[in-house]
């Protein structure tokens, strides 16, 4: 299926979504600062927060960018760029996960959906 927007507007689109301070990440940070953690770091695979006394990572995974189980919908348009794209997300995703683990770290990945409900206070 072709691309139902000029190049331009799918560049302006594109454009417009945010790697870093997104809605899900900002409503976690003080919550997870407050637990002694530090918020975007530039630590191997960018964990969106950190503990390093604990070596513990948080990653915040999108349900579309990450290919969430119960959330992910296919894209219609331009699957030949995306599909890939996603794919290698995903395999990106394990990787990193598994070489902290080998590093004897804790990793906790939390998907965009479950942050609807409200933060357990024992988190």
């Amino acid at each position: 299926m072709v691309d139902r927007c000029t190049k331009e507007q799918r560049s302006y689109n594109m454009s417009c979504i945010k790697c870093r301070d997104t809605k899900p990440e900002l409503r976690l940070r003080q919550f997870f600062e407050k637990k002694g953690f530090l918020y975007q770091s530039d630590k191997y695979g960018k964990p969106d927060f950190i503990n390093k006394k604990k070596k513990i990572v948080i990653f915040i995974d999108g349900c579309f960018w990450h290919k969430c189980p119960e959330h992910f919908r296919c894209p219609e348009s331009n699957k030949e760029y995306w599909l890939p794209k996603l794919r290698k997300n995903v395999l990106r995703d394990k990787e990193v996960t598994l070489n902290y683990k080998n590093s004897g770290w804790k990793v906790i990945r939390i998907w965009e959906h479950e942050l609807r409900n409200p933060i357990p206070e024992n988190f």
